[in-house]
């Protein structure tokens, strides 16, 4: 039997030039989470991470918390989807980023509203009717799919820092049999909240969702983004 333990990158820079940068808090919690899983006596054969700088940045802090000597290595297959390209399909004038902060600063609600575009355009793209996009949904679901039975054939724990959208995706897999609930599922993932995923002779197990418990005692710790 292995473990697989999906990790979600610290928090991001949301509204900044760079989203792909951890803000100070999600180096925290990277810490807090390296800290956490060592004390829970976690050692794991190898550590993954998507192609991203925040999945990156994730995984080091994660590590060197830790005290582990496994070096991260990355598994472009764990990257989270491309948001911006998703958005633009679903509305194009959002090719121009100054059109969008301009359009979602006019609401007075500019997190309330982007959440409204994002749910709409994902729902676009999930529903396979559109074929305008870098990757389609069947597309992503399979790159994750397949990561996720690569790190299956692994002994031993591995970790897997990644992000909402392939966290989400496993998440259905394995409660529904498909990926009809994954984008509930990844608006209520947490920053470096950890799921947990058993492979065993029967298969691929979902043992726990979202685990944040290194979080808790840490105050304005539990973020979204």
């Amino acid at each position: 039997m292995s473990v697989i333990l999906l990790v979600r990158h610290g928090q991001a820079s949301f509204g900044k030039r760079d989203y792909d940068v951890l803000s100070e808090r999600g180096h925290e919690q990277a810490a807090l989470l390296g800290r956490a899983l060592a004390d829970r006596g976690v050692v794991p054969a190898r550590v993954l991470h998507g192609g991203m700088r925040r999945q990156l940045d994730t995984a080091v802090g994660m590590v060197e918390a830790a005290g582990w000597s496994s070096t991260p290595e990355a598994d472009e297959r764990w990257a989270e989807f491309d948001h911006q390209d998703v958005i633009a399909a679903h509305r194009p004038a959002y090719r121009n980023q100054l059109v969008m902060k301009a359009d979602l600063a006019r609401t007075l609600k500019p997190r309330k509203a982007f959440q409204d575009v994002f749910a709409a355009a994902t729902a676009r793209w999930a529903s396979g009717e559109h074929d305008d996009y870098t990757e389609t949904f069947a597309a992503f679901a399979a790159r994750v799919g397949a990561a996720l039975d690569g790190a299956a054939q692994q002994a031993g724990t591995t970790v897997v820092v990644t992000s909402g959208g392939p966290i989400g995706l496993v998440t259905s897999r394995l409660l529904t049999g498909s990926p009809q609930r994954w984008a509930s599922i990844n608006a209520t993932t947490i920053n470096t909240a950890v799921t947990k995923v058993l492979s065993g002779a029967s298969g691929l197990t979902l043992v726990s969702f979202n685990g944040h418990e290194h979080l808790e005692s840490t105050a304005d710790a539990i973020t979204y983004h």
